[in-house]
């Protein structure tokens, strides 16, 4: 019997902060702790866990940057309900070191392309009826907003959320801000084409329709056509200026 050649691997010891980051959590998960609890003091966690105040403010800085914890003003360490909003800026770090990449762009392109096509379809079948009037008052926003370049792009991308909300799923939600966010170079870039704010509009105005129309494929087909366009705008205005 041969043995398998293994590279030297040492295991690594866990840093303090991070084991007093486990046990907190731990708490939370198993209920001893709820949102809107307060933890103990600074003082107070150093003698329950038996390490020096570094190691304690570190835990909590990392508990906050995960949107397990939030400081008041007073100083006092209150526990909250993590969002997913706090999920997404977590991965920001990521997602630009992603979107440097080659095809960076392209993928978080076809990521939107994926996740909104099935967004719209969700909505044809089972948007309320109150659902359905938030996207056309949005969608009546975006219109007023056709002259204002900086305007319209915000409404662009509230007409876009009611899409996420319907669902009422706060994953969705956040995953439309990340989305949102990580792409808003492509956003400017795109609007910045002239009359692409009267196409953008007249597109979102077919997949409302569409939505209304409680046709699922057309909605699809149509945010789908939407979201090419789009990225073609922006890639011809980015391998433009990349030529000069």
């Amino acid at each position: 019997m041969t043995s398998i050649p293994l590279k030297k691997n040492p295991i690594k010891r866990t840093r303090l902060y991070e084991e007093v980051v486990e046990r907190i959590q731990q708490l939370i998960h198993s209920g001893e702790i709820r949102p809107g609890d307060s933890l103990p003091s600074e003082r107070e966690l150093m003698e329950i866990y038996g390490v020096g105040r570094p190691a304690i403010r570190e835990a909590l800085l990392t508990l906050q940057k995960a949107g397990f914890v939030s400081v008041s003003g007073g100083g006092r360490t209150r526990v909250i309900e993590p969002t997913a909003e706090h999920i997404v800026e977590s991965l920001s770090t990521a997602a630009r070191h992603w979107l440097a990449y080659p095809d960076g762009v392209k993928n978080f392109q076809a990521a939107r392309k994926f996740f909104e096509c099935g967004l719209v379809r969700y909505a044809a079948k089972y948007a309320t009826e109150d659902d359905l009037q938030v996207l056309m008052r949005a969608l009546e926003v975006n219109k007023n907003a056709m002259n204002n370049s900086k305007m319209f792009a915000q409404t662009d991308v509230d007409f876009h959320y009611v899409l996420a909300v319907i669902p009422k799923n706060t994953i969705f939600r956040g995953i439309h801000a990340a989305i949102s966010k990580w792409l808003i170079d492509q956003r400017h870039i795109a609007l910045s084409s002239p009359g692409e704010n009267k196409i953008a509009y007249r597109a979102h105005e077919e997949i409302a329709e569409a939505i209304i129309s409680r046709n699922a494929d057309l909605a699809e087909n149509l945010m789908e056509r939407h979201l090419d366009q789009v990225a073609e705008v922006y890639w011809e205005i980015t391998n433009r200026r990349e030529s000069f």
